[in-house]
């Protein structure tokens, strides 16, 4: 993250952690309910959905087609090679995948829940084995490369299953993005709070959805995450998913010290707070800042409706970009905000006292790290 000064970047107040937390146990939306908000989160997600929708494709496509290649030249072009796509590639008229990829390498790096759990386990161990000698029989270059690097076609195929398993989580997230403007449309959710419900029925309804993995390999079908494994939607990817790129993110190049001498990026990775609900929106469009690749996909397929308010305010297009920022910012809180409503260890109505104590347990760990989130964003 930039390293700039709050009174430049912050819009706000920022609520205190006693005030998040009693809005969480309240069941309240932590993004004040306003008519500019429903637009701004409403069509931001639509266009996230659009983008999503890409970005699941080409994942899942990478980690079933190009499978442990040495070379995968074209693992953007979703399997279509035509010299008209391959064109606009180059000229870079497309969607920039290298931003899904930074996603999941977040996620394979921080390796929270059942998901990494999975991938250090001996099951996963034993069908990467299975996956290798197949693999090794036909392919010269890596029978000769693994004797010399024998974790290197594991990692190679950890990476894989990431890749799939977040192609599968915004599968989901992409459909129910795009089902709520569709209920916004036609009226079926008109506030910030009908949008977090909206938000939170649709996590839950998939909370249980399997997750599983194969690949074919020399003809063979083989498990990478097979259904034994136990691995849901929820706890096992989604959760992870909003630990790595919500939470903790990736410092990025360029904006920090990475010298270990300066102390500007922390040693404990449990500490990390790079990811979407901190982030500046400052979107440089440099190289080697994964949120322009973003803002520039979203940018993309952005409503007509939020491109016109977006128009009337400020510098119109020349800021548009920093705009989807500071809206796709307040949009995260409120998927966050679905998460933690759906995820809490008793129902908030609870008399129980221990259920109670439990759920304001749950609030405090929550409020405490949102506190020092852009939560300037909220009012």
């Amino acid at each position: 993250m930039p390293i700039i000064s709050a009174d430049l970047v912050h819009a706000g107040g920022m609520p205190s952690a006693g005030e998040l937390q009693s809005k969480l146990l309240a069941g309240a939306t932590l993004l004040a309910e306003t008519a500019d908000h429903l637009i701004e989160v409403v069509d931001v997600l639509k266009s996230y959905g659009e983008v999503l929708d890409a970005y699941s494709t080409n994942l899942i496509f990478q980690a079933e087609q190009q499978f442990l290649l040495p070379f995968p030249l074209f693992k953007y072009l979703d399997g279509e090679r035509s010299p008209a796509k391959i064109w606009r590639h180059l000229n870079h008229d497309r969607i920039n995948f290298e931003y899904a990829e930074y996603c999941m390498k977040a996620m394979l790096w921080h390796g929270t829940g059942g998901l990494d759990a999975y991938l250090d386990s001996e099951a996963f161990a034993a069908g990467c084995a299975a996956i290798i000698r197949r693999k090794t029989r036909r392919d010269p270059l890596l029978a000769l490369l693994h004797p010399l690097f024998p974790g290197f076609l594991i990692e190679l195929i950890r990476t894989a299953a990431t890749t799939h398993a977040l192609g599968q989580f915004w599968r989901v997230m992409s459909d129910l993005f795009l089902d709520l403007a569709r209920a916004e449309t036609s009226r079926h959710v008109t506030s910030i709070e009908a949008v977090v419900e909206f938000i939170k029925d649709g996590l839950v309804a998939a909370a249980a959805n399997p997750i599983s993995y194969g690949v074919e390999v020399a003809g063979e079908h083989l498990w990478v995450l097979p259904p034994e494994a136990g691995l849901t939607f929820l706890g096992d990817v989604a959760v992870p998913y909003v630990e790595a790129v919500f939470l903790r993110g990736l410092p990025f190049l360029g904006t920090v010290s990475f010298n270990a001498q300066a102390q500007q990026i922390s040693p404990d990775q449990a500490q990390f707070a790079y990811g979407a609900l901190y982030a500046d929106p400052l979107p440089t469009m440099g190289a080697g800042i994964p949120p322009s690749l973003l803002m520039q996909d979203m940018y993309r397929h952005l409503p007509e409706r939020l491109h016109a308010w977006y128009l009337e305010r400020t510098r119109g297009d020349g800021d548009v970009r920093v705009k989807i920022c500071m809206s796709f910012q307040k949009a995260m809180f409120c998927v966050t905000n679905a998460a933690i409503q759906g995820t809490f260890p008793g129902p908030l109505s609870s008399k129980d006292p221990a259920e109670q104590a439990a759920n304001r347990a749950y609030a405090a760990a929550w409020a405490a790290r949102l506190a020092v989130a852009r939560t300037d964003c909220l009012a």
